[in-house]
């Protein structure tokens, strides 16, 4: 599946030749797909190892990223997050940086895996708590580190304006009626309206879906996928929580203590991420579409006091559904 116009295509056969070319006691081990989603392709390499390809240079710049910042940052939390083992160098069949990082057992966050959505949502707030209260160790939000979504919600005004446009036409009044546009163009607003955040710069994971959640015994065993890894203000960092079910959001606002024109911003920040995801994937990604078609739905449930509709649990995943389920599986 291409999603991108400057995709690198990668299968099992390109893998087994990097792998002989740069760790040739590697390359007998099984190999089967492991997932893929926006920016990675997946393969899982023997019991204890992930192959993690970028589809694109910019897909590649992330993982130079986590190679280079998360041993210095693991060690620090007190959640597993993935280990860098190998740092793949760009080849002739494949001219990016790649990587293998170490397997890490467990279930994405859904309804079969959590069992308190509550709890689950306090493991992640102080799993945020703890990130974002980490020194920068040097880093600086500049190059690589500087994600949009560290940044000013008024950068994006007339790139969102043109997303919700879109989504107005695919899936609102003008398309397949899902959605009231109106409404979440209203709350969009209502973030752009209120004064930049304050306070330091912090440490961002930038994409704290349930898909790169991972779930042991019930509660919050792994964080992983930091390819978004940045630094900048914690507004954007909140957006995903709109992906979880209502119990989850409450404790996890809670947890943080976040007040009123934070979460404001988050949820402007959800609306503004769901909105670019349907305008680019629609006719390409059908699985991320209805992700952030889940997270919309829940911004305007919540809007509206009214539940939202479906399960009441974790939307949908970003991740192929036919891919293997569970440990290691890093979806975007």
């Amino acid at each position: 599946m291409t999603l991108h116009t400057d995709e690198i295509p990668a299968d099992e056969d390109l893998v087994r030749s990097l792998l002989k070319a740069q760790r040739p006691e590697w390359a007998g081990l099984p190999l089967a797909p492991a997932g893929a989603g926006t920016d990675n392709t997946m393969y899982r390499l023997g019991d204890d190892l992930l192959v993690r390809l970028p589809r694109t240079p910019d897909g590649a710049r992330s993982l130079r990223k986590e190679q280079q910042w998360l041993p210095r940052l693991a060690p620090l939390l007190h959640r597993a997050v993935p280990e860098p083992v190998h740092r793949g160098a760009p080849a002739a069949a494949f001219p990016l940086a790649w990587s293998v990082l170490r397997w890490i057992d467990g279930a994405e966050a859904g309804p079969s895996s959590v069992r308190d959505w509550a709890a689950f949502g306090g493991d992640l707030a102080a799993f945020v708590r703890e990130l974002h209260g980490l020194g920068l160790m040097g880093a600086t939000r500049a190059g690589d580190l500087s994600w949009y979504r560290g940044g000013s919600l008024r950068d994006g005004e007339e790139w969102i304006g043109r997303c919700l446009a879109d989504c107005r036409a695919l899936a609102g009044a003008g398309g397949s009626g899902e959605l009231d546009v109106d409404a979440l163009e209203r709350l969009w607003r209502a973030g752009l309206a209120l004064p930049e955040p304050s306070g330091p710069p912090v440490w961002l994971h930038g994409d704290l879906k349930p898909t790169n959640l991972l779930v042991r015994d019930g509660g919050l065993h792994a964080v992983i996928d930091f390819g978004c890894l940045s630094v900048g203000h914690p507004d954007a960092e909140h957006a995903t929580v709109w992906d979880l079910p209502a119990a989850a959001r409450r404790t996890y606002r809670e947890a943080l203590d976040l007040d009123e024109a934070t979460w404001v911003r988050a949820r402007a920040w959800a609306i503004a991420v769901g909105a670019s995801g349907i305008s680019y994937y629609w006719h390409t990604y059908p699985a991320f579409v209805a992700e952030c078609l889940a997270r919309l739905r829940a911004v305007l449930a919540e809007d509206s006091g009214t539940a939202p509709t479906g399960t009441g649990t974790a939307g949908p995943s970003v991740e192929d559904p036919a891919a293997p389920r569970g440990g290691g599986v890093t979806p975007s």
